[in-house]
């Protein structure tokens, strides 16, 4: 049996390394247009500011280890042309120009995404860098060297840790969003809110509600980014502007959401006989909402690639879907989100309500006894629980992690209430966070029937 696998990040090791395993007597082939494989690129702000100064620990795996396994993987090469029907590829090595035809029985693809980068007036001045993977990370590091004013286009996950790394490294910062909010995908107001009072207290220079037209330079290098409403001094640009799905090669070939994003089936399984996808290159069955969606995060990628390797030759493990459960630190807070906001609820037409819950996580009378914010989401009619956001200077995200949980096996608010949770001083309260949620969008209870006049 002939497995390709096309691209090497998150859901392509993860497929590879199960493939190898489950199927040894496999011929297994990976082309990789880049120089290395499996960066993990959400260190990518960590390694920038240099709480991670070993970039190698952000790799999981190599060549050398996937050859271990009986891998072949062919580096620097870019498959140019995919026909699925016939079954058969054609690649290019970006070192010596040489083209090569190959054949497969089943076929892989995970070849992520990439940083979109719209076409500004200006964009070819130097200086102005995307933040994807390990070759953009060093050049970002070398840059950022000599330069004293930087600023990052887009404030979402990426976006902000970037903006808390260079601030930490002594540079003055900007971040630009045409949105009202930073982080507006994956947190309501109340949290934002206080992040952006937090990163504003640094003196970091927060351009909201402002839409990029061009960037302007000097000597070919960048020196101002322009927006529709001012201009903002600039000797390095990090765009982070969002992501779009590497899906090219099977245009016209397999279903596919408006975006681009591999449309799959709870066994990984594209439209097309013997093509599977996995990763940023696919979309994702959103639990929230019942429908496809593109929630380009690792967790989803690792799981997809694993299930690729369980369902390649028969049906045998489900996947669950996904919350879009995530995670972040900034300076001393730490927050994490799964599933809907409210108001991202609303904007999908839901009827939703919404419980915030504002405590100290554990007894008064321990030494510290932080405050934990946090706020569950839930469908009016049917109380199923849609998302949930918590923030607190102590780290409590893994209850985020329980709240996914719920999410995914479709509970509702009263049964989040009287979930069992242990109580211990030193971890909580008798009633968790958790639970105080959920009592609080406990129903009335109905009258009697002889007080409301029913005999």
């Amino acid at each position: 049996m002939k497995i390709a696998v096309i691209g090497c990040t998150h859901a392509g090791t993860s497929a590879i390394v199960n493939i190898a395993k489950c199927y040894p007597e496999a011929e297994i082939t990976v082309y990789e247009k880049n120089d290395n494989i499996s960066f993990l690129s959400c260190g990518i702000a960590l390694y920038v500011g240099g709480m991670v100064s070993d970039a190698q620990g952000l790799f999981y795996s190599s060549p050398e280890q996937l050859a271990e396994l009986g891998v072949t993987t062919k580096m620097r090469h870019e498959v140019t042309k995919i026909e699925t029907d016939a079954k058969k590829l054609r690649a290019r090595n970006l070192e010596t120009g040489e083209e090569l035809e190959d054949t497969f029985d089943k076929l892989v693809m995970t070849t992520g995404s990439w940083p979109i980068v719209p076409k500004f007036e200006g964009i070819e001045l130097d200086n102005i860098l995307l933040s994807k993977n390990f070759n953009h990370s060093n050049t970002i590091i070398e840059k950022s060297k000599q330069a004293k004013n930087i600023v990052v286009v887009g404030a979402g996950y990426i976006g902000v840790e970037l903006v808390e790394a260079f601030q930490l490294n002594g540079k003055n910062v900007t971040l630009i969003d045409a949105e009202p909010r930073i982080l507006s995908k994956y947190l309501d107001a109340e949290y934002t809110d206080q992040i952006e009072a937090s990163l504003r207290s640094r003196n970091i220079e927060l351009a909201l509600r402002e839409k990029v037209t061009k960037f302007t330079g000097e000597n070919g290098k960048v020196s101002k980014v322009v927006t529709d409403r001012g201009e903002y001094s600039a000797d390095l640009v990090i765009l982070c502007i969002g992501f779009r799905p590497n899906t090219g090669l099977l245009r016209g070939q397999v279903d596919m959401l408006d975006n681009g994003a591999i449309i799959v089936d709870e066994y990984m399984r594209t439209s097309k006989s013997d093509v599977y996808a996995a990763g940023d290159s696919c979309a994702v069955f959103y639990n929230p909402t019942q429908t496809h969606a593109y929630i380009p995060l690792a967790t989803n990628a690792v799981r997809m690639g694993t299930l690729v390797a369980r369902n390649l030759m028969t049906p045998t493990v489900k996947y669950m879907g996904t919350q879009g459960t995530s995670g972040i630190k900034i300076y001393e807070d730490h927050i994490a989100a799964t599933g809907m906001t409210e108001a991202s609820a609303k904007e999908a037409g839901i009827d939703a309500e919404a419980v915030t819950v504002n405590d100290h996580y554990r007894p008064e009378f321990m030494p510290t006894h932080e405050t934990v914010m946090l706020k569950v989401v839930y469908e009016k009619s049917t109380r199923r629980i849609l998302g949930a956001q918590m923030m607190s200077k102590v780290d409590l995200t893994q209850s985020v992690n329980t709240l996914s949980v719920c999410i995914q096996n479709g509970m509702k608010m009263e049964e989040l209430a009287f979930v069992d949770f242990f109580f211990q001083p030193h971890y909580n309260k008798p009633w968790n966070f958790l639970n105080s949620a959920g009592l609080g969008a406990l129903p009335e209870v109905p009258q009697s029937a002889h007080e409301t006049g029913r005999v």
